[in-house]
């Protein structure tokens, strides 16, 4: 065997499925460093070959990270042997085998020659068995990165394949993950020993993934697309069809500025459905706002101004960048003090004023609200709620002495901007609660109608007291 490092695949488990190539270099080799012996292949290499293995790492060695690393430093050692190695691992080495990835790296920064010998991965059987075509748009991803993200990078219209679903432990981290993205009943296959005597192949809810007995390092999962599209990528489809020439006459006329009432009223209507909160009218909502952002990123698209996927990542990569204590090693104590490095970062970003980047068209009390929660940040706030109080009766006897029509317009705008900060300090969006309030004034209201129609009174001929005395009945009967 020549100087320098062999990487071999062992196939999924069964000596047929090797290649001639593999079984020449087994068959011709005095010994073999496997990744692990577990594996059931190993009780049929030739006799006389000598198998070394580095098991005993996974069990000296903390974290996968540090097992990878220190495989790879040792394969690269005996690799400047005069006589080379032969390091073998299950399947085909250039999936799924972080030690392979790690000793390609290292191979190629110190010039060692490497040869790799290809194997059968586990993924032919599995299409095997499953009657799976990957060119259909199947997504490959690995169980251990899978279970690290808090939401999958998956499209749930199409088929998908998670490999090395290699213990309970591991299953339950990935079906928390998946069930952030598909239905907790939505149906599942366990695929294990694929391409062995012992295959097994069931389908069972995702909820029951952890609940299975016998998942082992053999254990793969396979995710069938959701029944109807739903993906934000479909979306996206849906529109620039839309948009295209063979598409909707309407939409093709459509530009930013003739979309600008379409995105307001759906911002308002996520509102109403928030104030009312009622979850199915909220989802029914927020589909309708995310198509007005999608149309408006595929107009920008056609325009060659940005993509989707542009805008994205400008806010992924805000959110890192202002999340220190998330994604950096920034540590913070409470919420203030996120807030004050959030404001920091902005100004360090060249924001400029922390007050510039408030929208000047939001409704006033928001805009108010959202200015006092921007100063705030930074420490310029009262005391207590008692100081409020005090500055809205001061406002109040202000507003009571002035005749001038313009100073008064000014001491009512400044008893506004006091109630606001009433308001934020006790936790209450002031923007909401008047909405709230206008909310059950109108039906309190409509009430009162009902009552007059009842008893066929005419509300425009009743007087200021009997109105009054109405009013007061409805409070009642509310």
């Amino acid at each position: 065997m020549p100087k320098g490092i062999t990487i071999l695949g062992l196939g999924p488990g069964d000596w047929s499925h090797l290649t001639l190539e593999a079984r020449e270099a087994l068959e011709s080799a005095e010994e073999v460093y496997l990744r692990t012996k577990r594996h059931p292949i190993v009780a049929s290499l030739p006799k006389g070959l000598v198998a070394h293995s580095f098991d005993h790492l996974y069990e000296k060695l903390e974290t996968f990270e540090e097992v990878y690393e220190e495989i790879a430093a040792q394969v690269l050692a005996l690799g400047q042997r005069e006589e080379g190695v032969i390091y073998a691992v299950p399947g085909h080495p250039l999936v799924g085998e972080e030690s392979v990835r790690r000793i390609l790296a290292m191979a190629k920064e110190k010039g060692i020659p490497l040869r790799i010998v290809a194997g059968l991965s586990f993924l032919e059987p599995v299409f095997t068995c499953l009657n799976l075509d990957p060119l259909a748009g199947l997504q490959i991803v690995d169980a251990t990165e899978l279970a690290a993200r808090y939401h999958p990078n998956l499209d749930p219209d199409l088929p998908a394949l998670v490999g090395q679903l290699y213990s309970r432990a591991i299953a339950a981290d990935v079906k928390l993950t998946l069930m952030n993205l598909y239905p907790h009943d939505h149906p599942v296959t366990l695929v294990k020993g694929a391409g062995t005597d012992g295959e097994r192949v069931w389908t069972l809810p995702l909820y029951e993934l952890d609940r299975q007995e016998g998942i082992d390092d053999f254990t793969c999962l396979y995710i069938p697309p959701l029944p109807s599209p739903s993906s934000l990528a479909t979306l996206h489809d849906i529109i620039a069809h839309l948009r295209a020439p063979d598409g909707c006459p309407w939409d093709r006329e459509q530009t930013h500025r003739s979309l600008r009432p379409n995105l307001l009223e759906e911002a308002y209507e996520v509102l109403e459905a928030l104030d009312a909160e009622d979850p199915d009218k909220l989802r029914e909502e927020l589909g309708d706002l995310l198509l007005q952002i999608v149309l408006h990123a595929q107009i920008a698209a056609e325009a060659g101004e940005f993509t989707l996927v542009e805008a994205m990542e400008g806010i992924i990569a805000k959110l890192k960048r202002r999340h220190p204590h998330v994604f950096g090693e920034v540590e913070v104590e409470g919420v203030g003090e996120v807030l004050r490095n959030w404001e920091r970062i902005k100004r360090e970003e060249g924001k400029g004023s922390m007050l510039a980047a408030i929208p000047a068209h939001l409704p006033a009390l928001a805009h108010s609200q959202a200015i006092q929660q921007r100063v705030a940040r930074v420490g310029f706030d009262w005391p207590n709620s008692e100081g409020i109080l005090a500055k809205i009766v001061e406002e109040v006897e202000e507003l009571a002495k002035v005749e001038d029509k313009e100073r008064r317009e000014r001491e009512f705008g400044d008893l506004l901007f006091v109630l606001v900060s009433l308001a934020r300090w006790f936790g209450i969006d002031a923007e909401s609660a008047l909405r709230e309030a206008n909310r059950r004034f109108c039906q309190r209201f409509a009430r009162m109608e009902r009552l007059c129609a009842e008893r066929g009174l005419d509300l425009s001929e009743m007087t200021p007291e009997e109105m009054r005395g109405l009013w007061e009945e409805t409070k009642t009967r509310g």
